[in-house]
């Protein structure tokens, strides 16, 4: 996919370092709510649906949890994934992942792919 045809999930510097951001990307012909974690110049991305039960990891539209140790905490039931490859380390789905959305960082866009 060129650069001009990538599709723009957000901008770097809209993204807060450490933080979360949502987006909706379209995935496999679906609109998919899409979470976004910056760390520095990299971003890693997941569908924002939980293992455990299907439902959306944030408290309210846009807000996450992150736990003292740092992981990625589902609003709902708890489960705590670390954020290298969204597996879930403690919680109802130990074990499971989040599902991975492939992204990229080119001239300070964040693209989809």
């Amino acid at each position: 996919m060129s650069a001009s045809s990538a599709v723009e999930l957000a901008r770097l510097d809209a993204l807060p370092d450490q933080g979360f951001h949502s987006v909706e990307a379209v995935i496999e012909g679906d609109a998919e709510p899409v979470i976004l974690h910056r760390d520095g110049a990299h971003v890693r991305a997941w569908l924002n649906v939980c293992p455990h039960a299907g439902r959306n990891l944030d408290w309210a539209p846009g807000q996450f949890l992150k736990s003292r140790e740092g992981h990625l905490v589902c609003a709902v039931h708890g489960a705590a994934f670390e954020l290298q490859g969204g597996t879930c380390v403690s919680g109802p789905c130990k074990g499971d992942a989040l599902r991975t959305v492939p992204v990229r960082v080119e001239d300070g866009r964040v693209l989809l792919g």
